[in-house]
C-alpha cells in the first residue's frame, strides 16, 4: 500500500468545487472480504503490528485492496476497489469505509474522454485524453502503488490526477529473507507528488515491497527487515543532504550588520530603528541605529519595514526525514524540540549535522517511553516493568537526549521512579498522561511539563475518559464535556495554581486541537490559508480534509465549544504564571498560527513570541546562549517583513535566516522542500 504520510495528501485542479458527500459510510461488516490466498503487507512500527492491508484480484479482474488500522486508539476500516482501463492507468475508483473523520467514500471514473472524481470534501473534473493516474484523497490501500510501478517499468514520468507528473530514481538495494524467500529489493526516490522525495521500495518484479518509516507498512514475513531497509534508505538519503547544506547556507566572509530594524530584544520587548552586529556566529552589539557603528567592510541587510527576531523554536516536531530541515528553517526555525522519535535516526541526524552534513535547525530530542499494549506509540521504547522504565530513562542519557516523554499505555506506578531517575540524570520530564492518571496526579509524579492541552484539560474528565486517553477519548471525551467546565471552580481551579506555582510548562498544540475539532470537510484550517497556492496540489487537498467525526451524542459545534474553553485554558495558564511553550506537531506551517491563537486567548504579541523564542530556550537549559537578541549569545536570528508587534501573523512572512554563523535566503529554503512561494499578507489578496 501506499505510504500513509503521503496517501493522506493528492492532486487537486483548479476544477475543483467543494462539496462533501452525503452517502452514510459502509460498516465494517459490509466491506469486501479478502481470500485466503489474498497478498498481505503488515503495517507497522518499532512498538509492534498496528494493521495489515490485503491485495487480491476479483473474478471479474478488479483490483482490491482491504485495510485495518489501529493507531492509538484512531481506527481505519477500509476497502478499495480499481479498474483498469485499456492504457493501464485508473479507469474507475471506488474507496468505501470509514477513518477517524468519518466516511471515506471516494469515487473517480472515465468516460469519453473526461475524469471525474468525488471524495467526502471535494469534487471536479478535467479532460482525460491521455494515460494519467488518479491518487484517492483518502489512504489509498494500492491505487497509490500504480503509478509508482508504472514509473519504475517505463523509466519516465507519469501524469497524474488531479494535475502534476511523478518520477522515481533509483536510491539504493538491499537483500531480505533468507534461503528461499530471499528478495532482492530496490528503493526508489519518488518526488513530484508531494513537496519533498520520498522513497519506496520493489521488488525483482518492480512491484510495491515496502513504505519504510515511523509507521512502515512491509509485505508479510519479511518484517523482521524493517530496521535493515530503515538504515539502508537513511543512509541513502543522508548522501544527499550535504549538496543541500551547501547550497543553501553561506558562511559570511566578516561581519553582518541588519541595519534600521524593528527588534525583539532581550527576550520580552519591540524596538524600533535598532542595527544589530553578529560577527563570527555571535552578536556583538545591539542599538539605536543612530548609535551602532557598522564596521568596515561588514554585510549590510537593510531592514526598513522588516522586523528581526530571536530565530523561532517549534517546541513539538517530530523530525520525519532530512528536508524537515530546510522545511522548518524556511519559517525561520532555528531550533526544534523534537518529543519522540526513532532514537538510532535521531543520533545519525545530530551527528551529522555536527560535522555540517546536515542543514537543521538545532534539534533538542525526547526518547519517547510507553508501555505494552495496542494503543503504544509507534516510534516507542517499549518497557513492560519498573526496572525497564528505569532504564529506558538512563539509556535515553547514554544517548545524549536532553529529556524524556512518558506516553498513555505507560503504567502510572512507574511514572515517579522513572521521573525521578530523570531528574537526578538532569533530563527534562514530560509526555502525555499515562491512562487512568490525571494531570495533577501527573505534576506531582515529576512531569516537568504536559504535552497536549486536552492532557490538562483531563482533571476534569470523567472516570471513565480518564481511564482510556491513551486511545480516542483524549479526542472525544474532552470534546464531549469541556465546553461545560468552569475554569474558576474545582477541580481546575487548583491544578492551574498548582502548575503556576511549580512552573510546570504546558505544550498546548492548539493548532492540532484546532484542526481535529473546528473544521467540516471541505473547510480550510487558518494554519494553511496563507500558503494555498504555494504547496504542491496533492498538500493543498489533503489540507481541506475535515476534523474528527464527533461521536454519537456529540455535535461539531460541541467540539468548537470545548475548543474555545480549551484556549481559554492557555490564557488562563499563561496569566497565572505557567510557562507556555509553542509547538506544532505537524508539519511546522502551524506554528504562527499558534501564536496567533495564543493572542486570541490573551496574550500580547511580545508574550506570544516569547513563546516560541525565549521561554523554550529557558526550559532546555540553553537561555543564557540562545533565545534573544543579546550581546554575547548565538545569533540565531530571524528577519521577517512586517510588524508581528502589531500583527502576530507577519512572523510568516521570513525573507533572510541566520544560524551558527550562516546566512539562508527564506525563499531558497522554500524551493528547496517544494514551496512555489511567499505565504500571502492578506488572504484577501
Amino acid at each position: 500500500m501506499p505510504k500513509l504520510a503521503v496517501a493522506a495528501f493528492v492532486l487537486m485542479s483548479a476544477a475543483v468545487a467543494v462539496a462533501p458527500m452525503a452517502v452514510a459510510q459502509t460498516p465494517a461488516a459490509e466491506l469486501a472480504k479478502p481470500p485466503p490466498d489474498a497478498q498481505v503487507f503488515t503495517i507497522m512500527s518499532s512498538a509492534g503490528q498496528h494493521g495489515q492491508s490485503r491485495y487480491w484480484t476479483a473474478p471479474d479482474g478488479a483490483l482490491m485492496g482491504r485495510l485495518s488500522l489501529l493507531l492509538r486508539g484512531q481506527a481505519w476500516e477500509e476497502d478499495e476497489t480499481i479498474r483498469l482501463g485499456p492504457d493501464g492507468a485508473i479507469a474507475d475508483y471506488r474507496l468505501r469505509g470509514s477513518s477517524p473523520n468519518g466516511d471515506v467514500g471516494e469515487t473517480f471514473r472515465v468516460d469519453k474522454g473526461q475524469a471525474s472524481w468525488k471524495s467526502p470534501f471535494d469534487a471536479g473534473s478535467a479532460r482525460y485524453d491521455s494515460p494519467a493516474f488518479y491518487l484517492a484523497a483518502g489512504n489509498s490501500i494500492r491505487a497509490g502503488d500504480l503509478p509508482v510501478e508504472r514509473m519504475i517499468a517505463t523509466g519516465r514520468e507519469v501524469a497524474l490526477l488531479p494535475g502534476g507528473k511523478g518520477r522515481a530514481e533509483k536510491l539504493t538495494e538491499a537483500t531480505v529473507g533468507q534461503g528461499a524467500s530471499a528478495l532482492h529489493v530496490t528503493a526508489w526516490t519518488i518526488t513530484g507528488i508531494v513537496g519533498t522525495p520520498f522513497a519506496v521500495w520493489t521488488d525483482d518484479k518492480g512491484k510495491v515491497f515496502a513504505n519504510i518509516g515511523g509507521l512502515s507498512t512491509i509485505r508479510a514475513g519479511y518484517e523482521s527487515a524493517q530496521p535493515l531497509l530503515e538504515k539502508a534508505q537513511d543512509d541513502a538519503m543522508a548522501r544527499q543532504s550535504p549538496v543541500l547544506a551547501r547550497r543553501l547556507a553561506t558562511t559570511p566572509a566578516g561581519p553582518v550588520a541588519f541595519v534600521d530594524v524593528r527588534a525583539f530584544l532581550d527576550g520580552g520587548r519591540f524596538a524600533e530603528h535598532q542595527t544589530v552586529v553578529v560577527d563570527g556566529g555571535k552578536i556583538v552589539a545591539v542599538g539605536p541605529a543612530a548609535q551602532v557603528k557598522v564596521p568596515a567592510g561588514a554585510k549590510v541587510i537593510e531592514g526598513a519595514g522588516r522586523t528581526l527576531t530571536p530565530g523561532l523554536w517549534d517546541s513539538h516536531m517530530h523530525v520525519g526525514d532530512d528536508y524537515t530541515g530546510p522545511s522548518e528553517l524556511s519559517l525561520g526555525v532555528t531550533s526544534v524540540r523534537d518529543p519522540g522519535n526513532n532514537d538510532a535516526l535521531t543520533i545519525a541526524r545530530r551527528q551529522r549535522r555536527a560535522a555540517g552534513e546536515l542543514l537543521s535547525p538545532h534539534v533538542y530530542a525526547s526518547s519517547l517511553i510507553d508501555g505494552k499494549g495496542p494503543n503504544t506509540a509507534q516510534v516507542a521504547n517499549v518497557v513492560t516493568s519498573r526496572d525497564e522504565a528505569v532504564k529506558a530513562v538512563d539509556e535515553a542519557k547514554a544517548k545524549g537526549q536532553t529529556g524524556v516523554k512518558f506516553y498513555g499505555t505507560f503504567n502510572p506506578d512507574w511514572v515517579a521512579p522513572a521521573a525521578a531517575e530523570a531528574h537526578r540524570l538532569g533530563l527534562h520530564v514530560h509526555g502525555h498522561l499515562p491512562a487512568g492518571m490525571r494531570t495533577d496526579q501527573a505534576v506531582d509524579a515529576g512531569y516537568d511539563e504536559i504535552t497536549h492541552i486536552y492532557f490538562v484539560a483531563m482533571q476534569a474528565m470523567p472516570d471513565d475518559v480518564v481511564a482510556h486517553s491513551n486511545g480516542m477519548q483524549r479526542f472525544e471525551g474532552v470534546g464531549r464535556y469541556f465546553k461545560d467546565v468552569d475554569l474558576d471552580a474545582e477541580p481546575m481551579k487548583s491544578l492551574i495554581a498548582k502548575m503556576a506555582a511549580r512552573k510546570i510548562a504546558v505544550d498546548p498544540t492548539l493548532v492540532v486541537v484546532e484542526g481535529l475539532y473546528m473544521p467540516e470537510n471541505g473547510d480550510m484550517s487558518p494554519s494553511y490559508a496563507p500558503f494555498v497556492g504555494t504547496l504542491p496540489a496533492a498538500v493543498e487537498r489533503g489540507f481541506r480534509q475535515g476534523g474528527f467525526a464527533p461521536p454519537a451524542g456529540v455535535t461539531r459545534a460541541d467540539y468548537r465549544a470545548s475548543f474555545r474553553k480549551l484556549v481559554e485554558l492557555v490564557g488562563r495558564l499563561h496569566k497565572a504564571g505557567a510557562p507556555v511553550v509553542a509547538g506544532t506537531d505537524g508539519s511546522g506551517l502551524e506554528l504562527v498560527r499558534e501564536l496567533e491563537l495564543y493572542v486570541e486567548a490573551g496574550f500580547t504579541p511580545a508574550e506570544a513570541l516569547e513563546a516560541a523564542t525565549i521561554v523554550p530556550a529557558r526550559l532546555v537549559g540553553v537561555g543564557g546562549r540562545t533565545g534573544s537578541i543579546a550581546v554575547g549569545k548565538d545569533a540565531d536570528l530571524v528577519l521577517v517583513e512586517g510588524d508581528p508587534s502589531r500583527t502576530i501573523g507577519d512572523l510568516r512572512h521570513t525573507r533572510v535566516v541566520m544560524m551558527d554563523g550562516k546566512l539562508m535566503d527564506a525563499d531558497q529554503l522554500r524551493g528547496a522542500v517544494g514551496v512555489g512561494g511567499r505565504p500571502k499578507f492578506d488572504l484577501a489578496d
